[in-house]
């Protein structure tokens, strides 16, 4: 989730030389900040029957006539600059509200009070069928937080699966940050997996109720269609799709390309490299995979480790046409302004992303147009069309956010453990692709596991077991001073236990 915040606007000119050329760029860097990224009755509903297509997905074709994944199609609004939401009814009778769709959390939350920016709320007074279990629950974002109270209602989903079905609910009753100028949302509905959830994983995600409840296989696919659209535009375009329970072969074009999911609670992936237009960063694959990397609808960025997106601008900044550039503008407190007109995607090379392919001894590769990453913003004055950067460092793992996620149908195929991408259909900007797939590609010369998993079980044992020779050492000295006369001085004091400092990470 994104919002873009505009203070006064001082603007200079920069000229800059163009590599073995005589032009001159007429660029501006303007300012600019972001804040980047079952207690009720329910209604029984028929079973679903979904035809297979031979490699454990479900498609559209349903000779029942109980599902129609083209009902789906165009179900989500928004952009990535404010995020990608759909229409739900919840309580009895439905109260209408707009849910922002994030695979990067757990919770099913909705406003439950007037906050400023939101023009509707979930009157949980006004529902019949509102049970609440008085447990409080609280999630911090990368941006924003709230509090609630948990529940219980029934919800349904006017351009999704058919049927009404029973979900935990955080009816929200105070935030900070959360709830933004220019949204159209009033909820967020996590997608990800219950080891996400608060208060604890015993609470049932909404996906996860949909699929017991309805029959549905477990799986979805998501396409995001904000491609090249303005954050700060005043209309929401139709937005993408949210396909529960398959595939749409109408969104996507060619073969679908799967990686594992390495871990279920975020939809964290192995991620093998990443290049610069043709250009290898030649880092450890590991330092890719810093904390994590994530697949997260609820990002508006492709955030890196810090290392990763420093070798990315450097990269960036040796193959662009553009020789020097101002530093706000790859921090993202400066936008980049070119005369109207002229666009400036072509200074600027592609972003490659090398992902883990299920057949393990082989790679994948995911690319993004500048297009993509080099993201216009707003109109300033009426002659000059500013972009910002769509990629920032990140201190808690790598991101495939929706700068690269809406060049991509994105299969979440929680089935089969596995993500898959294919081309979207929607991922198009005067008649030019703005994305590839390519592969397959060897891995032989990767690290059989890129993710630090190996790391992660020796490194506590080497922890466990330095803490213990610490221990015996102090152990040692006490019986000493127990044993020996000390005459001329007591001891006395305490033992700190530095054995707290070693704690579970809630990441």
């Amino acid at each position: 989730m994104a919002h873009c915040a505009y203070g006064t606007i001082l603007a200079f000119v920069c000229l800059f030389g163009v590599t073995k050329s005589y032009l001159s760029i007429p660029l501006k860097i303007f300012p600019g900040k972001y804040n980047v990224s079952s207690a009720v009755g329910l209604s029984v509903t028929r079973p679903v029957a979904l035809a297979p297509d031979g490699k454990g997905l479900s498609l559209a074709s349903d000779p029942s006539g109980q599902v129609n994944f083209m009902d789906m199609v165009g179900n989500l609004q928004g952009d990535s600059g404010r995020g990608y939401y759909m229409e739900m009814f919840i309580g009895t009778p439905g109260q209408q509200l707009n849910i922002l769709v994030d695979t990067g959390s757990s919770n099913f939350a909705v406003a439950a009070a007037s906050y400023p920016f939101i023009t509707r709320y979930f009157d949980t007074a006004l529902s019949s069928s509102f049970r609440s279990d008085g447990q409080t629950v609280a999630v911090r974002y990368t941006q924003g937080n709230w509090m609630g109270e948990l529940g219980v209602d029934l919800i349904s989903i006017p351009n999704g699966p058919n049927g009404t079905i029973s979900v935990n609910i955080a009816a929200i009753l105070s935030s900070e940050g959360f709830f933004l100028p220019g949204i159209n949302w009033q909820g967020i509905l996590g997608l990800a997996y219950p080891m996400l959830a608060r208060p604890d994983s015993s609470v049932e995600p909404f996906f996860n109720s949909v699929v017991k409840q309805l029959g549905i296989p477990d799986v979805f696919s998501l396409q995001m269609c904000g491609t090249g659209m303005s954050a700060s535009s005043l209309v929401d375009p139709t937005g993408g799709s949210l396909i529960m329970g398959g595939v749409e072969p109408t969104l996507y074009r060619g073969s679908i390309w799967y990686t594992p999911i390495v871990e279920e609670w975020y939809y964290q992936v192995e991620v093998l490299k990443l290049e610069v237009g043709n250009q290898n960063l030649d880092l450890d694959c590991r330092e890719y995979n810093m904390d994590k990397a994530i697949v997260d609808s609820g990002t508006t960025l492709l955030r890196l480790p810090v290392n990763v997106f420093n070798a990315v601008v450097d990269a960036i900044t040796r193959s662009s046409l553009i020789q020097e550039f101002s530093s706000g503008f790859w921090d993202g407190t400066k936008l980049a302004c070119w005369m109207r007109g002229d666009t400036p995607w072509r200074f600027f090379p592609k972003l490659s992303i090398y992902l883990r392919h299920t057949n393990t001894s082989e790679s994948f590769r995911i690319t993004i147009l500048p297009q993509l990453y080099i993201q216009p913003i707003t109109d300033v004055d009426g002659t000059l069309d500013c972009y910002r950067f769509g990629v920032s460092s990140s201190a808690n793992g790598l991101v495939i956010g929706a700068t690269v996620m809406e060049g991509f149908y994105v299969v979440f195929d929680r089935a089969h453990r596995r993500l898959g991408f294919a081309l979207s259909n929607c991922a198009v900007n005067g008649g030019v692709a703005l994305s590839e797939i390519d592969g397959p590609f060897s891995a032989a010369d990767m690290a059989s596991d890129c993710s630090g998993r190996a790391l992660q079980e020796p490194l506590l044992w080497v922890i466990s077991y330095t803490l213990v020779a610490v221990c015996g050492v102090i152990l040692f000295i006490l019986l000493l001073l127990l044993v020996l006369p000390c005459r001329r001085r007591g001891y006395s004091g305490e033992i700190t236990d530095h054995s707290s400092l070693v704690r579970h990470r809630i990441k």
